[in-house]
């Protein structure tokens, strides 16, 4: 197991705010938490630009791969702050988040000052707010909320839209290494903006999914090859990577991997609901969306692929039963 630095050396090493002063090659120490559908290739990307990381997982089990591929692994998240400089994470919901930063042996629990903090969770702006004052307070860590667009694939392929809320400082520090693992990385403003800038886009990926199963049935039971819609589509109006990405695999029933789970995306409109309730906004394509993803997970299961919304469209053609 790897060892804490509290315990290899006795003393506490003042991590690095500048990474001159206590690192001669001025290569800051990365962790990755949290190694799910997106946790795992993002990780397996840092090691794969040549970056020395150590991960952590609750299930111990996903861990492995990583550990064979080159990476260190920590026996708790306090251990795996203790060990870096830098610490991504990404797990399910706020109450994993609020788990692994403040639960026993947590990153809260370590040293933090000089050290940040970058959540590629999706949560409530108002609980990433929260979260980063908290372990400030507790530790003297900072915090960037850093939510990520392009599900698996891009995770896979490094071309993950990732969306940041914290200090500019902050942000221009960990650049260099969320970009082994994104396209694109945009500052969006102070602490939460990161993860209001992930709802607008949720908004427009959770209804367009909701519309290309309309526009893929209507296909279907119309008689036309549903499969040649991207391609009859390409370069107009209604032309997009959810277009050409999703159509095929709800056309093919193509659901594993999963692009993301149902409840994922429910959980962002829910968020989504509320953020609109509190800002005086009418979202009404996003809450019709939130309602069929409702009855898509209680008809196929949280964990489903979000794509099998498709089905609902199906009517008494095809009923929606789960499997």
């Amino acid at each position: 197991m790897y060892g804490s630095a509290a315990s290899r050396g006795g003393r506490w090493r003042q991590p690095m705010a500048e990474a001159s002063k206590t690192n001669p090659q001025g290569v800051e120490r990365l962790g990755y938490l949290g190694l799910g559908l997106m946790g795992t290739p993002m990780s397996r990307r840092l090691l794969n630009a040549g970056h020395q990381i150590t991960v952590w997982n609750r299930s111990e089990g996903k861990m492995a791969a990583l550990v064979e591929a080159g990476a260190r692994h920590a026996a708790t998240s306090r251990d795996l702050m203790e060990s870096s400089d830098i610490v991504f994470m990404c797990v399910t919901d706020a109450a994993a988040v609020e788990e692994v930063i403040f639960g026993p042996e947590s990153i809260s629990t370590a040293p933090g000052a000089g050290k940040l903090v970058v959540d590629f969770s999706s949560i409530h702006p108002d609980a990433a707010r929260d979260l980063a004052t908290r372990l400030l307070a507790a530790n003297g860590a900072g915090w960037i909320d850093a939510p990520v667009s392009g599900g698996t694939k891009g995770a896979e392929e490094g071309t993950l839209a990732i969306m940041a809320g914290g200090k500019a400082g902050d942000i221009e520090r960990v650049r260099p290494y969320v970009l082994a693992m994104a396209r694109r990385f945009t500052h969006m403003g102070p602490t939460g903006a990161g993860q209001t800038t992930k709802l607008c886009n949720q908004v427009i990926v959770g209804c367009a999914m909701a519309v290309l199963a309309e526009a893929t049935r209507l296909a279907v039971n119309a008689g036309i090859d549903a499969n040649r819609l991207p391609e009859a589509l390409a370069g107009g109006f209604a032309d997009s990577i959810p277009l050409q990405l999703f159509v095929p695999r709800m056309v093919q029933g193509i659901h594993s991997p999963p692009l993301g789970h149902i409840a994922t995306m429910l959980k962002d409109l829910d968020t989504v609901a509320d953020v609109a309730r509190t800002t005086s906004t009418p979202v009404p394509m996003a809450s019709l969306a939130g309602q069929l993803f409702r009855l898509a997970k209680a008809a196929r299961g949280a964990d489903a692929d979000a794509l099998e919304i498709y089905k609902l469209s199906a009517g008494s053609a095809e009923p929606f039963t789960a499997s």
